[in-house]
């Protein structure tokens, strides 16, 4: 068992239609299949830990309702410690809508819910119940200013901190120099790094570009061509597996767990970004958030596991 991961952030119940296109502004879509997911950013790159063999603590607010609590039995059934999971009573639990095509392509309308409540306090209280944790990882569907704390936290008591700037929010450029670790895809680069990412080389300059924020290393996830990473002042692409993909809705946020499980074992970067490109690789293939989550043994089964 690897050493703790802190993961503060969502919890979303997704609804989820998967038809043969996303509608367009005005347009009405007949046909496709309709089901329920557990999911949430935060909550998914808690689940990714656990099921890819991560000790993980997570940090969220549920709604005092069904969807809460069906949330927090899963977290216990995951093996997720959920010591710093908090109830807001006045207001409902997180909902996402999600329209797959055919493709796998995805469109997302979130309604936070009891994620907008989850504050600094709850966020000192859980960190302080967990003083031994190595590596915080944390996104930005939950107020920016809990955000910042919870970096800010972390930073102060050496506890190395990947950030997955999704939804993208400039906000989160002015402390990027506590960020040990960035996990943009080409489209927050972009905005982060007010440089369109469009291939390659774009990424690179890019990357150079959130560098100079501070930030010590940076990966720019690029779909099924894989990941590029700036650390230490050199580029390297990591290729992605070549899969069938069927729906990209939590590929990173499997990405982003993985990353972090497989650097709390004391991977090197290049194997870590290596080990979490083929588990988001396996995810695509399945449909739904948590429900496409693979555990360590399908890496080992589908793709060679040199941990």
């Amino acid at each position: 068992m690897s050493n703790k991961i802190l993961v503060v952030g969502s919890t979303n119940m997704d609804m989820v239609v998967k038809t043969n296109h996303i509608p367009k502004p005005g347009e009405t879509v007949l046909g496709g299949t309709f089901f329920m997911n557990p999911g949430g950013k935060g909550a998914n790159q808690a689940v990714a830990v656990s099921r890819l063999g991560g000790e993980v603590v997570f940090i969220s607010k549920i709604g005092n309702d069904i969807f809460g609590k069906q949330s927090s039995k899963i977290f216990g059934d995951e093996g997720i410690n959920i010591g710093g999971i908090y109830a807001e009573v006045n207001s409902p639990s997180g909902i996402a809508l999600i329209t797959v095509d055919k493709h796998g392509e995805n469109s997302i309308v979130v309604a936070p819910g009891s994620n907008s409540f989850l504050d600094k306090n709850n966020v000192k209280d859980a960190i302080d119940k967990f003083p031994e944790s190595e590596i915080l990882l944390v996104q930005l569907e939950i107020p920016i200013e809990t955000v910042k704390f919870a970096i800010e936290l972390a930073f102060e008591r050496k506890i190395r901190v990947i950030l997955n700037p999704a939804p993208v929010n400039p906000e989160i450029l002015s402390i990027l120099n506590l960020v040990d670790i960035i996990t943009p895809n080409a489209q927050e680069a972009s905005t982060l790094a007010n440089y369109p990412v469009e291939d390659l080389e774009s990424a690179k300059i890019a990357a150079k570009k959130i560098r100079e924020l501070g930030v010590n290393t940076i990966i720019i996830t690029l779909g099924k061509e894989g990941a590029l990473v700036y650390d230490q002042d050199n580029y390297y692409m990591i290729e992605a597996p070549i899969v069938d993909a069927v729906d990209t809705t939590a590929a990173g946020d499997v990405f982003n767990g993985a990353l972090a499980v497989a650097l709390a074992e004391g991977k090197e970067m290049k194997h870590a970004v290596t080990f979490a490109c083929r588990c988001a690789a396996i995810s695509v293939t399945k449909m739904g958030a948590q429900s496409s989550i693979p555990h360590r043994n399908e890496i080992i089964l589908n793709y060679f596991d040199k941990s």
